[in-house]
């Protein structure tokens, strides 16, 4: 264990470069989550369609589908880092999983779930392919912070006590730019602490993962921060179908040209295939190098 500490503490001294620097995480299990053949591509390779086979990216992956990855796609040992805790704030009680820096985190990325998910699902090791156990260990490993809360709705008082959340890590972390991965119905969220003007200025980037458009995000403080933007999706989601999806990617893109997003179409994919398959790596190192690097200035608290 505390020769792992020390190698991890080495990455995070790799990661944090000067602010005048690019800022990079360090690889982790890269070929095996890396995407799959590119299809297409637009855009300058913005946007990119992408081979999705369930026998190849399911049944060969899960030693148990949908419920166990195979163990070569994990590292289990980020657990001894893992807590289970609550934070008291003006919103009360919020129960979240954390993994890594409480203090002092290089930057923070905060999952959250959709419809009928909880705290647990996004610090669960062996679904979705191993995928979360992935976001664990690169945030872990290079000095930064991952939280999974709960939440009480995905409206006003759902996007209050994130807000008091992240208001709690950052205040410990005041260099850290916030990357915000919502699954689903959690993408609600998104879109509403998108509009938190006190908040922006930290945000390095928003993930929206089989989620849903909201066209109020071009006149948000995200958007004027341009703040940046990935959307997964994928082809065959009955849930939120991709091509409205694709129209908030189009019309960012058409409003204001050069705008950070990024559009990986997952095709035949479902609802649940973007939180499996998404290359949490390749995209954090994206929003790094065009998003915030975090602001020792901003507010304390993210409350409007």
């Amino acid at each position: 264990m505390r020769a792992w500490l020390m190698w991890a503490a080495l990455l995070g001294l790799a990661f944090s470069a000067s602010p005048a620097q690019t800022w990079e995480l360090a690889p982790f299990k890269d070929r095996l989550f890396a995407y799959p053949p590119v299809l297409e591509q637009r855009d300058g390779g913005a946007y990119r369609i992408v081979d999705y086979r369930e026998q190849r990216d399911i049944n060969g992956r899960d030693a148990v589908p949908e419920r166990r990855a195979h163990s070569r796609y994990l590292s289990l040992g980020i657990r001894r880092l893992q807590r289970d805790l609550a934070v008291r704030s003006e919103a009360g009680s919020i129960a979240h999983h954390a993994v890594g820096e409480a203090e002092g985190a290089i930057a923070i990325t905060v999952y959250l779930h959709g419809q009928g998910g909880n705290r647990h699902q996004g610090m669960n090791d062996y679904s979705f392919g191993g995928n979360f156990n992935r976001i664990k260990n690169l945030m872990a490993r290079n000095g930064g912070l991952y939280l999974s809360p709960d939440f009480s709705d995905f409206g006003a008082r759902g996007a209050r006590e994130v807000a008091e959340l992240l208001s709690y890590y950052t205040a410990r972390s005041p260099q850290a730019p916030i990357f915000i991965a919502c699954g689903s119905m959690g993408g609600a969220l998104c879109w509403r602490l998108a509009r938190n003007a006190k908040l922006a200025p930290r945000l390095g980037g928003l993930l929206l993962l089989g989620s849903f458009p909201d066209e109020g995000f071009l006149t948000s403080a995200a958007f004027r921060r341009n703040v940046p933007v990935f959307f997964g999706h994928g082809s065959r989601d009955t849930v939120f179908p991709v091509e409205t999806q694709e129209a908030l990617y189009a019309r960012i893109r058409k409003v204001a040209p050069g705008y950070p997003v990024r559009f990986v179409r997952f095709e035949t994919g479902t609802h649940g295939t973007p939180i499996r398959m998404t290359d949490w790596r390749d995209t954090l190192n994206w929003m790094l190098t065009r998003g915030v690097k975090g602001r020792s200035d901003s507010p304390a608290r993210f409350q409007d």
